[in-house]
């Protein structure tokens, strides 16, 4: 493209009458590029954000890989993670729990999970005041549902390990006691308003597991080679084990967001389309308006490559002018909102508190072409139309 071909291209996007400001109509079609890239940076970003966020809530208490059994008893022997309870606080109210299985925080215990670096009251060594370790860590909400802090005595029922009278034929129910010893806030709602952490051997005892386990938890150097990992295992452990890694355990949950990624940066993208029809009509305008210097041009010489590159040079212009400013918006807005937390969540439906955005160079990239790209396509039929004009007819357009 010549120099000559940008200078006429930059004269046609200006006003008229000298003027070096842009047209109202150049402004208007940058307008509609710019709207639709902020919207994608923005919706893209919240997009990501729940992804990311969920994710490491999530993970906060779930491991990696989670080896499991297909025995009788769903039990492994020669190594309980997790069972149902209920849970009472010395009066007659009393809800269900998820009481979970650690070893006791201290030098050369593996942290498989986050989860003990969340704790904002006491600890997770469960070291209770009569120096049984038998300690509780409440999650934050389920502290406060049953008005229990460090210091107080809560009670655990459960099944008893399915053990059943043979007279009533109920299940025989085991209480234990417990002081509770600390408070856990992950910010996942789930967690902190039905989780129960004790040490393992006392969830062992309250489950009536003996000295088995219902599962094996397994931390890899990089979550996104969990499932290979876990394969492995599976062919060195053999039969009766099997593994679920922390994508197959929130499958469902994880390929929604990902399909609802995918729909709004569709539906956005309609916007940046829109913008284009701006774009046609623009320098469809354009063609109309400048005819006549069209037609001086081509009789003096000019070939009709070079007034096709005129029109997809003021296209570009919009285009790129308009992508940078909706880039730049977008950002701000981004940034905004997750500094700022405009938009407050209800954390029992959403998981999280807030509304939160992460912005990915991948996305941005493509974002970023798309939008050119569309751009460039819009300059095709004005451009081709202003070059199939022939010099006399175009002289003498009124």
């Amino acid at each position: 493209m010549t120099k000559l071909e940008l200078q006429i291209a930059w004269r046609y996007l200006r006003s008229r009458r000298g003027s070096k400001l842009l047209s109202l109509i150049s402004i208007i079609a940058i307008g509609g590029v710019l709207v639709g890239v902020s919207a994608l940076i923005v919706i893209i970003g919240v997009m990501n954000g729940l992804q990311h966020d969920l994710r490491e809530k999530i993970l906060v208490g779930s491991p990696d890989i989670r080896v499991l059994t297909y025995g009788e008893d769903l039990k492994i022997n020669d190594w309980p993670r997790l069972t149902e309870a209920l849970l009472n606080g010395g009066h007659d109210y009393a809800g269900g729990v998820y009481v979970v299985g650690i070893q006791p925080q201290g030098r050369g215990v593996p942290d498989v999970t986050t989860i003990r670096s969340h704790a904002t009251y006491g600890d997770f060594r469960f070291a209770s005041t009569d120096g049984q370790q038998r300690g509780v860590v409440l999650g934050k909400l389920l502290a406060a549902r049953f008005n229990k802090y460090p210091g107080d005595s809560i009670n655990l029922l459960s099944s008893g390990g399915g053990k059943m009278n043979p007279v009533t034929g109920y299940f025989v129910p085991k209480v234990e006691r417990f002081e509770v010893t600390g408070i856990v806030s992950t910010g996942m709602y789930e967690y902190d308003n039905s989780y129960v952490f004790v040490a393992l051997d006392k969830a062992q005892n309250l489950a009536g597991l003996g000295a088995g386990v219902t599962g094996i938890e397994v931390k890899t150097a990089d979550r996104w080679q969990a499932a290979g990992i876990a394969a492995g295992l599976v062919r060195a452990l053999g039969w009766p084990y099997r593994t679920v890694d922390w994508e197959e355990q929130n499958h469902s949950l994880f390929q929604a967001l990902k399909l609802e990624k995918l729909g709004m940066g569709v539906i956005l993208l309609l916007i940046v389309l829109v913008a284009a029809f701006n774009i046609v009509s623009t320098l469809t305008m354009v063609v109309a308006d400048k005819t006549k210097e069209i037609g001086i041009l081509k009789a003096m010489g000019m070939p009709a490559k070079s007034i096709r590159r005129i029109f997809f040079a003021q296209g570009l212009v919009i285009g790129v002018v308009g992508t940078a400013l909706g880039l730049i918006l977008g950002f701000a807005a981004a940034l905004a909102l997750d500094k700022y937390q405009f938009i407050k969540l209800d954390a029992q439906v959403y998981f999280i508190d807030h509304l939160p955005v992460t912005t990915q160079p991948m996305d941005v990239m493509w974002i970023v072409i798309a939008s050119i790209a569309i751009a460039a396509i819009a300059t095709v039929y004005p451009s081709v139309q202003a070059s199939r004009l022939f010099p006399i007819e175009a002289i003498r357009h009124e």
